[in-house]
């Protein structure tokens, strides 16, 4: 498969996810043997689209958007330097397989016609002491990855 096909795909995974989970998504793809002189932007069926230009590599641009953003974000990669660098300005960073899992669990739910509130009706929490808690960075990712 050619770049432009699997960018396609993601795009059209990533609209189903955000079609059933109600949530904003914006995508950074590197444009740098392009030759582009300025960053690109485009929109995917409510999906906003960010092309790096020419030298440019796209994690410079999830690295603006999380010290723009901060602590509104969640952030998908399994770049190191890009996840400590996210995490370090507030944001919310998921590795690239634990949204895959996501998403991949949101199309098997749309496929089956499963709703959120299915989900959550045979589900309750277990009571923890204070001694169990999580550190907050863990509860923070674990609330937004409810969310997600």
């Amino acid at each position: 498969m050619d770049i432009e096909a699997e960018r396609e795909d993601l795009l059209k995974r990533l609209d189903l996810y955000r079609r059933i989970k109600r949530v904003s998504i914006t995508v950074v793809f590197d444009a740098t043997g392009t030759g582009n002189l300025r960053r690109g932007a485009d929109k995917y069926k409510g999906i906003k689209i960010i092309f790096s230009r020419g030298g440019e590599e796209a994690d410079a641009i999830i690295k603006d958007m999380a010290r723009e953003g901060g602590t509104g974000l969640t952030i998908v990669t399994s770049d190191r330097d890009v996840a400590g660098f996210s995490e370090n300005a507030g944001a919310v960073v998921i590795s690239s397989p634990e949204f895959a899992e996501l998403l991949y669990m949101a199309e098997y739910a749309d496929m089956k016609g499963v709703t959120e509130d299915d989900d959550e009706e045979g589900i309750k929490d277990k009571k923890k002491g204070p001694a169990r808690r999580n550190p907050r960075k863990e509860r923070k990712k674990a609330g937004r990855l409810k969310k997600l």
